[in-house]
């Protein structure tokens, strides 16, 4: 500070102003390029796409004319915006790709180079267009040109793909082959083959895996993401074809494969099959075997009933050091109640409770759990409690909470209920009409109209979240006070405690948003992030 001091001084003793000296000191030191993108003039930038627009079946003399009669910057940022306005259409950006290769009348040299950043763009363009002779053409001038990266290819592959272009698949390795041949490997083949398996185009990966299978051997790798992509899309024959002459090759596929299979097996109801699978996996890959895996296996083991089994893995899982987690507990509880051994369900939610009182999101994650179970068998009153418990020990309900609770009490499509004034027509159909969407709320109408019967009118399902939404404001507030008021009075005690619950929580709703940000957090956060 004190030789700060002195250099000050110095400086106030000079006729010159210290200008240079402050800007110096102001300056941000750092080690990487901090050139600041230049913003695009957004009329010039509308002006361009206008002529692009009203010209683009126009000669090109008359159409480069009209353009530079603008007098814009082009930058590479200019050339993505442009991109950007039209990207579903190829005609307007590829011809302003063109101009931009034009030199202008005072040059004999393109003024303009584009990188593969600008190339990609322009094969994304063409490809969402499905111009796949023009993509082909221009991928391949790019190849030559040394413009595109692995993104370019893998971005014309998916277009090929879903234009079943198979033979340009393949065309594209030839184009890696001869222009990049450090690319022509079995990686790059995996990272076409995910792309396309995550985008539900397995088909395509598979043809271009069997063409390719003499210049690029496949390994486990690429088998696996064909079986994970087959198992998605639902063809568990594909994939059990695919996963049987890898296990005559004995290759080592990923780990999530064995776990996409198993789940396929249990879709289709062949819990067999999918226990072998698992048991597989413990026999084959126990040092592989994650939380997820674990958990998977215990919900659908829990959906099915098989509680002992599910014991079984989860003390493995213990043993394993994974420890509980909410997934499994929730799918515990769900078991054992669907199973009616309601006791002890409640026994395992107050350990589970007392043990992790300060995770919300988990503990809010196993009494769903509970309450999905006695839905399932439709006792919506012992769901209810659940829901009253839950809240009497600090744990607030989400949204989620109120439309599974309304679900087990009203139905999925309403029910018929005893009291003729208080009802599902006269609280759920009356405010769908109320609130103006009496276009959904026909169906409905016509049912109370004609009756309850099964089979006179098919309704569909009562979208209870839509109308929690459309009352969610003060409105709301008071309406849902009175139907809680009138349901207790008519003996829907359970349902009019879920009602009155929600009303308290949208009037305390704008009381809690107005607070200010420092009133809801604690002291000690406050001191983490300071010194943080």
């Amino acid at each position: 500070m004190v030789i700060f001091a002195v250099i000050l001084r110095k400086f106030a003793q000079r006729e010159t102003q210290p200008a240079f000296f402050f800007s110096f000191f102001s300056r941000h030191f750092c080690t990487t390029n901090t050139t600041a993108t230049i913003p695009t003039n957004l009329t010039h930038l509308v002006d361009v796409c206008t002529v692009l627009y009203q010209h683009q079946n126009s000669p090109d003399q008359k159409l480069y004319s009209r353009i530079r009669t603008i007098q814009f910057d082009l930058t590479h940022e200019f050339f993505l915006q442009v991109c950007n306005k039209f990207p579903f259409s190829w005609k307007p950006v590829y011809r302003f790709y063109l101009f931009t290769l034009t030199p202008p009348p005072s040059s004999s040299s393109a003024f303009f180079v584009h990188t593969t950043v600008s190339v990609n763009k322009v094969i994304d363009v063409l490809g969402k267009d499905r111009n796949v002779p023009l993509l082909w053409d221009f991928l391949q001038e790019m190849s030559e040109a040394g413009k595109t990266n692995e993104r370019s290819y893998i971005l014309a592959a998916r277009y090929f793909a879903e234009g079943r272009q198979i033979g340009k698949l393949v065309g594209i390795f030839e184009l890696i082959k001869k222009h990049d041949p450090n690319g022509h490997t079995v990686g790059t083949l995996n990272k076409f083959v995910d792309m396309l398996c995550r985008r539900k185009l397995v088909v395509e990966a598979t043809e271009v895996v069997k063409k390719l299978r003499s210049t690029i051997p496949p390994n486990g790798e690429t088998h696996g993401h064909l079986i994970s992509g087959l198992c998605k899309k639902g063809d568990l024959i594909g994939a059990t074809k695919i996963w049987n002459s890898v296990m005559n090759m004995e290759m080592d596929i990923q780990i999530n494969c064995y776990e996409e299979m198993m789940v396929s097996f249990f879709k289709m109801n062949r819990w067999e099959d999918g226990g072998r699978m698992f048991v597989a996996m413990r026999q084959r890959r126990l040092g592989e075997l994650s939380i997820s895996l674990y958990n998977t296996y215990i919900t659908w083991m829990c959906k099915k009933g098989k509680i002992l089994a599910s014991m079984q893995v989860l003390g493995e899982m213990v043993k394993r050091g994974f420890g509980y987690n909410a997934e499994t507990m929730s799918s515990i509880l769900y078991g054992l109640v669907i199973r009616r051994k309601v006791r002890e369900a409640w026994r395992v939610l107050d350990e589970v409770v007392g043990f992790d009182a300060g995770k919300y999101d988990d503990i809010i994650r196993v009494y769903h759990g509970l309450m999905k179970g006695f839905l399932r068998l439709k006792r919506p009153s012992d769901a209810t409690r659940v829901f009253v418990e839950m809240v009497e020990r600090g744990c607030e309900p989400i949204m989620h909470t109120y439309i599974m609770l309304l679900q087990g009490h009203m139905g999925r499509k309403g029910r018929k209920d005893r009291d003729p004034l208080v009802n599902f027509g006269s609280i759920f159909v009356g405010g769908l009409v109320k609130v103006g969407k009496t276009l959904e709320a026909t169906k409905y109408v016509e049912r109370m109209l004609v009756g309850h019967s099964r089979g006179t009118i098919d309704v569909p399902r009562f979208d209870y979240n839509k109308f929690l939404h459309s009352f969610s404001n003060e409105e709301g507030v008071v309406m849902f006070r009175e139907v809680g008021k009138k349901m207790k009075e008519v003996g829907m005690e359970d349902l009019g405690h879920v009602f009155l619950r929600y009303g308290k929580k949208m009037t305390t709703r704008d009381r809690r948003r107005r607070l200010p940000l420092g009133s809801l957090v604690q002291h000690d956060e406050i001191t983490q992030v300071v010194l943080a």
